[in-house]
């Protein structure tokens, strides 16, 4: 193999990283650049609170996590599943477990261990990292960053790029790649916020609750497919609208929403473990002159912030009969008007498009170009799914890049 062929990956993420094992392990030169000091920082940050790398769910499930590109990710998560991905992190020293909720985590809960392990072996194997290089163009091949040194160029005999979307872009993904790459006719989907929070106007009443959670509920959302999509979780109030990871996990139906009739909305089951009839046999033991408020602690131990829900959600609910009632409280309607900055989302939808690219994410304008990671048109929820892709879209880029200067 020509050891003397040159790789430039720009972005020291989990995708950039993956790609320049790849591309090491063949032989070849591999110099990572990265805007920031210091590698992985966004995986360090979702680590701090334990490392959730992927999940441990059957592959027929795991695969639909990505919607409708699944099928477009299913060759590269295919390669490296989440069994793989386990297997590579023993690898690194790195045990991992399943989760009650079958998330698996890495032992330690924390990802500074992984990626401490992670970049002695790189550094080990010979690829360089150069940082604080931020890539503010490219013709090519021909690199151009802004470096410690003043501005300068790189020329490589391939090129991968792993710059990210542009969710915490104080972490270094903030997107600005979109503009260059679509000035040289790569077709590229806005960049929007996925796992992200929704805005609202709550009254007086109910914002005197913000910051506190709403636990134990079901949000039910209608998906863009006609389908309802349920899922039971909590989620925290706050002084303009919902975060959380339950409402997190229906951001792909509610943002599409918003676009689409410029509102969204939602129905809350406040009382999960109850269905109607039973719901409803409750509600009938009203008694004379007690308060709505007292009736409902009284019959079904609603907190004060669902109490608030209950008001805020449905028009004029003490006067409603129990049937009525028992309904309006297992389908609290939540209304949105607008999508959290995508500055403030978990991650991003969007990206380099799929007939942008070949099978190995090659660029097709730019012979010699891969991308990889969440900078291509792809997302998925939390729980594993977004890391099990970078690593495996790095993966597949990265042989790309091999065959490609093998040829």
């Amino acid at each position: 193999m020509p050891a003397e062929k040159s790789v430039a990956i720009v972005g020291a993420g989990p995708a950039g990283l993956m790609a320049a094992e790849v591309i090491r392990a063949a032989g070849f030169a591999v110099t990572v650049y990265d805007a920031k000091p210091s590698a992985c920082r966004k995986l360090l940050l979702a680590g701090t609170s334990g490392l959730n790398i992927t999940h441990s769910e059957s592959f027929d499930t795991f695969v639909q996590r990505y919607y409708e590109k699944s099928l477009w990710l299913q060759g590269a998560l295919t390669a490296f599943d989440a069994d793989a991905l386990r297997n590579w992190c023993l690898g690194l020293g790195i045990s991992t477990f399943v989760g009650s909720s079958g998330r698996v985590f890495t032992e330690e809960m924390k990802a500074a261990p992984l990626a401490r392990n992670w970049l002695k072996r790189l550094k080990a194997s010979g690829v360089v990292f150069q940082m604080r290089h931020r890539l503010v163009g490219m013709q090519a091949n021909r690199l151009q960053f802004e470096s410690p040194d003043g501005p300068i160029e790189v020329a490589a005999d391939g090129v991968l790029l792993a710059l990210g979307g542009a969710s915490w872009p104080k972490l270094g993904s903030d997107g600005a790649w979109q503009g260059w790459l679509s000035q040289q006719g790569v077709e590229v989907s806005p960049l929007m916020s996925a796992n992200c929070g929704f805005g609202c106007y709550w009254s007086e009443h109910l914002l005197r609750h913000a910051g506190e959670p709403l636990k134990n509920v079901v949000f039910k959302v209608m998906g863009a497919d006609g389908q309802v999509q349920e899922k039971r979780g909590e989620c925290v109030i706050t002084q303009n609208g919902l975060e959380g990871s339950l409402v997190y996990a229906h951001s792909k139906a509610l943002r599409e929403q918003l676009l689409q009739k410029g509102a969204a909305t939602l129905a809350v089951d406040l009382l999960p473990d109850l269905n109607l009839e039973q719901l409803s046999h409750k509600l009938a033991n009203r008694k004379a002159k007690e308060s709505f408020s007292k009736y409902l602690k009284r019959t079904l131990g609603l907190d004060a912030l669902k109490l608030a829900l209950v008001y805020e959600c449905s028009a004029h609910p003490q006067s409603l009969s129990a049937d009525l009632l028992a309904q309006a409280l297992k389908a609290l309607p939540m209304r949105f008007d607008r999508i959290n900055p995508i500055d403030e989302a978990i991650s991003s939808a969007g990206g380099v498009c799929e007939q942008s690219l070949d099978k190995q994410l090659m660029l097709k304008v730019l012979p010699g170009v891969f991308c990889a990671g969440e900078m291509l048109d792809w997302e998925a929820p939390t729980g594993g799914y977004l890391l099990t892709a970078c690593f495996a879209t790095g993966r597949i880029a990265g042989q790309g890049v091999c065959r490609y200067l093998g040829s």
